[in-house]
């Protein structure tokens, strides 16, 4: 499904020179829980409004400000939960990202909008938004920057946690992508990349993995690898960590990395 471009300002281009920050955090939709009992003592946090969840979306919002692809997982597009707050466009506005994208993957109704983001600091050319299967509620979202061979394709996902359907997601997302010079795929992929069908999904896709010897979950004692940044060879490494930021359940990834000369992003 093809989504246009939100258009909210013309500030087109990312941080000077050919470097580009990107993030990846599963947000948890603003609930920040402290260890394994809390899901069950504190589950209710998922479920109505609280006063704590708006201060952690503020402080996620000011640790955001340095980046320049952010890729949200667990986002909620605006229910009683959230207090009606859509927190993709509220994180993209305190934050001062100028493109905003919301996928919602579970509809149900006033209690939840659950949802991926994203936010940009620069245009898209395309955004799509794709169902993953077997269609239970996880989806993927694709944006391209610039045109032809050269475009730099960013695919931001949060998959299943069951690992035969986590194969089948892999397999649509390697077709969607299709060959592509420059590709960035991003998200809560809930596997490891020395996983069967993590490896597999690399080495089709032409990726390489530097985000995959980084724990994020659980935030609070992290031992798994389960979020990540791939990206194509033809972009070079700059940089790689987890950001110690405990406001979910999971800690955000970051990538920084240099551009191809001849990659234009603006359209």
């Amino acid at each position: 499904m093809q989504v246009p471009p939100e258009q909210h300002s013309q500030n087109d281009l990312p941080s000077p020179g050919r470097g580009l920050r990107l993030l990846s955090y599963n947000i948890q939709a603003g609930v920040y829980t402290r260890h394994y009992g809390e899901y069950v003592t504190k589950g209710w946090k998922h479920l109505l409004p609280n006063r704590e969840r708006l201060r952690n979306l503020n402080l996620i919002a000011e640790m955001l400000r340095g980046y320049d692809l952010v890729g949200l997982q667990e986002v909620d597009s605006g229910s009683l939960r959230s207090g009606f707050v859509d927190m993709t466009e509220y994180l993209a506005h305190r934050s001062g990202y100028p493109h905003w994208y919301r996928q919602v993957n579970r509809n149900i109704g006033v209690l939840a909008q659950h949802s991926n983001g994203f936010l940009s600091r620069i245009r898209p050319t395309r955004v799509s938004n794709h169902r993953l299967p077997p269609g239970n509620g996880r989806g993927a979202m694709l944006l391209e920057f610039g045109d032809g061979a050269d475009a730099l394709a960013v695919c931001s996902m949060h998959l299943s946690l069951s690992r035969r359907v986590r194969t089948r997601q892999l397999e649509f997302i390697n077709e969607l992508v299709g060959e592509r010079e420059h590709l960035i795929v991003m998200g809560d992929l809930n596997a490891g990349c020395e996983s069967r069908e993590m490896q597999r999904f690399i080495d089709r896709a032409g990726l390489t993995e530097p985000t995959c010897q980084a724990a994020t979950f659980p935030s609070w004692r992290p031992v798994r690898r389960i979020d990540h940044i791939l990206v194509s060879h033809s972009l070079e490494i700059r940089r790689t960590r987890v950001v110690d930021y405990a406001l979910s359940d999971h800690l955000p990834i970051c990538v920084e990395l240099v551009l191809p000369e001849h990659v234009e992003l603006a359209a």
